[in-house]
């Protein structure tokens, strides 16, 4: 009886008897990576030889045991405790999918766990979305998840291998903040966004969105973000005149209506000033039919020269603002300068007639009276003066003329019969003698 016990047993392990099928484990693995068979039992077998085999588990069909050491495509480990056993496959390839077994030897028929294994390409995925951003500017990714996986691990990596993602990882939902990544999951829109901040050339590229499952291959979604140089931003240059009013125009995309419009000042437009908020000259008009909003500058000052920038977008994207060089030329008086020439001669008139006036006064009536003509002639050419403020190149030519008159005034002096003066008579006498014959 024992002997035909015996040979039963030895002829069901050879043939590796599968007796039982315990549900069905589904394993998906990555080509050219490691795809891991899990598989638990009973506590009454900690201490039996655990082995996985392929298609009927003949003799030929057993890959390794837990009494055998590690092969080239194969390794096995036995967790007692946790009651698992876990065959790793290395270097998967399309050949390898297929059905496997999980065998556990005891006396009698063995206990096996079928197994379906599948190979997949190691890339993601058919749809990729798209995101546009540039130098400098935060932007925000979102990843759209399935309501069964509110509570599960979320996390982004670059690249577009879905096998290493994981240990990659930017930023988990464990972590939620690292460096320049944020991680948001709300799980009512059943949503996570990851927020990038500074970004910089060197960002762009190829991203995985991941949601992890134990059992499992997790679940990506893919995005491919470009970040572009910040350049080429529409530059005008305007110029103003200070105590004139100015209006500033800025158009925007027809999108932006509902957005806040501003106007700020600075040379570069992450430190500039919001001049609206800040100065009372300032005023913003929006005229949502032609997409532009206009600022009117009451009157202008000398220091609001500079660099402005107007738009409707807080994310500073290209061609959603404007960037204003505004130039301010000081106010002209217009007044009137007295040219020099007449200025020079009044200057000497007014010397000579002051001398004139002090000289010693001679002892009869006409003297006294060529004096008193001086004072006349001064008050009339001083009247002169006055009107070529106004009337300038008249005055130049009556006061050449006049000159002209005074300084032939000491000819007169044979029509007063006196004598003829001295040769060596100076301006000075001449000027005042000259004064004398005009009063006459």
């Amino acid at each position: 009886m024992w002997s035909f016990q015996n040979l039963l047993l030895t002829i069901c392990v050879a043939l590796r008897c599968v007796i039982s099928a315990v549900g069905m484990i589904h394993v998906t693995g990555y080509v050219g990576r490691d795809a891991n068979v899990s598989c638990s039992y009973d506590q009454n077998y900690v201490s039996h030889e655990k082995y996985l085999c392929k298609n009927d588990c003949g003799n030929s069909d057993v890959l390794i045991t837990t009494s055998q050491a590690s092969k080239t495509k194969y390794s096995i480990y036995d967790d007692t405790s946790a009651r698992i056993f876990t065959t790793s496959i290395f270097d998967l390839q399309y050949t390898d999918a297929g059905k496997y077994w999980c065998g556990v030897m005891r006396t009698g028929k063995d206990i096996y766990t079928e197994v379906k294994l599948k190979s997949v390409q190691d890339s993601c995925c058919d749809t990729v979305t798209k995101v546009q951003s540039y130098e400098g500017h935060s932007e925000s990714v979102s990843c759209w998840y399935e309501s069964q996986y509110q509570n599960s691990l979320k996390y982004i990596c670059r690249g577009n291998q879905p096998s290493t993602c994981l240990q990659q990882a930017l930023i988990t939902s464990d972590t939620k903040q690292n460096a320049r990544f944020r991680l948001d999951d709300d799980k009512v829109l059943g949503t996570f966004t990851v927020n990038i901040s500074s970004l910089t050339r060197n960002d762009s590229g190829s991203y995985l969105c991941g949601v992890h499952r134990s059992s499992e291959l997790d679940v990506f979604s893919a995005v491919e973000l470009e970040v572009e140089e910040w350049c080429c931003v529409k530059s005008t240059k305007i110029n103003g005149t200070a105590g004139h009013p100015l209006t500033l125009q800025c158009p925007y995309p027809p999108q932006h209506l509902d957005n806040r419009k501003f106007l700020c000042k600075g040379d570069h437009r992450n430190n500039c000033t919001d001049i609206l908020r800040s100065r009372s000259r300032f005023t913003l008009q929006d005229d949502a039919a032609s997409s532009s909003f206009t600022v009117r500058v009451t009157e202008l000052e000398a220091a609001d020269a500079g660099t402005y920038w107007c738009g409707s977008d807080s994310q500073w994207r290209v061609g959603n603002y404007t960037k204003i060089q505004l130039s301010v030329d000081a106010g002209h008086y217009v007044g009137y300068t007295v040219p020099p020439l007449l200025l020079l001669l009044m200057c000497v008139f007014a010397v000579l007639v002051y001398k004139c006036k002090h000289q010693k006064a001679k002892d009869n009536e006409t003297v006294m009276n060529i004096n008193a003509q001086n004072e006349d002639a001064l008050e009339e050419v001083m009247r002169v003066a006055e009107n070529h403020i106004y009337e300038s190149q008249e005055v130049v030519i009556y006061s050449n003329k006049e000159t002209a008159e005074l300084q032939n005034a000491g000819n007169d002096y044979e029509d007063l019969g006196e004598d003829e003066p001295d040769l060596n008579v100076t301006t000075e006498e001449i000027f005042c003698n000259g004064n004398f014959h005009i009063a006459n």
